[in-house]
């Protein structure tokens, strides 16, 4: 893949900001105005926001929600560099340059119809927009959702009422927005959060996988964004099981559309190993071909 295949598919808006929630962590849930990204964009994708006027360099976002009708485009995002705090500073009415959606997204497959998705910290945000899409498909996928965090959830964990195999006991909390659009969902944390699973999303997931029978298992596509670490050993499990895997990744990005090739990670493909650039080439590669 190379830049021209997104030409004429990023746009460049300004964006009113609608809502600008926050919550512990440094974590926030960010809502502008942005109807042509809304309509464009799709799981995976993510947009290069300005912070602020003050600061040329703009930074990379993955897309959470949107409302194509309504034209709104939801972040969720973690205060962590100068960049990112100035952009909490930033208040319902004020004006953001946008410019998405960007990127590689995920691909789904039919035959492959009980979808594993692992999200963990700000990887979460792909994961709820895959599951946005897959809710509208419910009579064909079944998907299961794993979401882990060092800091507490930027929601209220509930506890499901949804029947999950192979969960331990006492791992009832769930994402309640999943859990209303019919999708299960289980939480991790090593923090010994009420309701969540003490351990790593993967450990989680291969409980799950152990309590699938071989058709069953044989039906898993995984998803799967956050850390590096977290989704190298989402690859290693995936490899253990035989399942396909696509990762999202993330990067620093200066242009992020593949012009100054400084997001560029090593990938294995057909032909040998080769750099490609996350922006463009990805964020979502399948995880079998990503060097670690």
């Amino acid at each position: 893949m190379n830049a021209r295949t997104h030409r004429n598919t990023i746009f460049v808006e300004e964006a009113s900001i609608i809502s600008h929630d926050a919550f512990e962590g440094d974590q926030y849930i960010l809502r502008i105005n942005a109807p042509l990204i809304a309509r464009h964009a799709k799981p995976g994708s993510f947009a290069h926001l300005r912070c602020d006027i003050s600061l040329p360099m703009r930074r990379p976002l993955s897309i959470m929600r949107v409302n194509g009708n309504a034209g709104w485009v939801d972040f969720l995002y973690k205060a962590i560099g100068h960049g990112t705090h100035v952009l909490a500073q930033q208040h319902v009415g004020s004006t953001l340059n946008v410019m998405g959606p960007i990127g590689h997204p995920f691909s789904l497959h039919p035959e492959r119809r009980r979808p594993l998705l692992i999200g963990g910290g700000v990887g979460i945000p792909p994961m709820v927009f895959l599951a946005d899409l897959l809710r509208a498909e419910r009579n064909h996928f079944q998907p299961f959702a794993i979401l882990g965090s060092e800091v507490p959830f930027p929601f209220t964990v509930r506890p499901s009422h949804t029947i999950v195999p192979g969960m331990p006991d006492g791992v009832i909390g769930c994402m309640p927005l999943l859990e209303d659009w019919g999708i299960a969902s289980r939480l991790t944390s090593l923090q010994n959060y009420a309701g969540c699973f003490d351990g790593y999303v993967t450990d989680l997931a291969r409980h799950w996988l152990n309590a699938l029978d071989v058709g069953t298992r044989d039906e898993v596509e995984v998803f799967a964004c956050g850390p590096h670490p977290m989704l190298e050993a989402t690859v290693k499990l995936a490899r253990e099981f035989g399942l396909p895997c696509q990762v999202s990744l993330e990067e620093f990005m200066a242009c992020a559309v593949g012009g100054c090739a400084g997001c560029t990670v090593r990938i294995q493909t057909e032909s040998g190993p080769a750099m490609k650039r996350v922006c463009v080439d990805g964020p979502v590669f399948d995880g079998m071909q990503v060097v670690f």
